[in-house]
């Protein structure tokens, strides 16, 4: 994957959370485009705590971009009202 494929995903407005899918089988959601740095090799990406609507981090990966292998949309609004 291009770090600018990431990039497109993450300047989406409104942002659109996405999932990245790895060669691997496993899948990261971002749901905050504030909790994910592009890199040239990799993507930090953080991960809230389940019940956290807050861009805080709880816990990370740091993906390699040779290893994502697809982007795609969650359909989940992070910017949607609650309730």
């Amino acid at each position: 994957m291009r770090p600018e494929d990431v990039r497109e995903m993450l300047g989406h407005r409104p942002f659109r959370p996405f999932r990245m899918t790895l060669t691997d089988g496993r899948s990261y959601e971002v749901r905050h485009p504030e909790l994910a740095v592009v890199g040239r090799s990799t993507v930090f990406a953080g991960f809230p705590a389940q019940d956290d609507s807050e861009p805080i981090y709880d816990r990370y990966a740091i993906v390699s971009l040779l290893h994502i292998m697809q982007l795609e949309p969650t359909g989940d609004s992070a910017d949607r009202p609650r309730g």
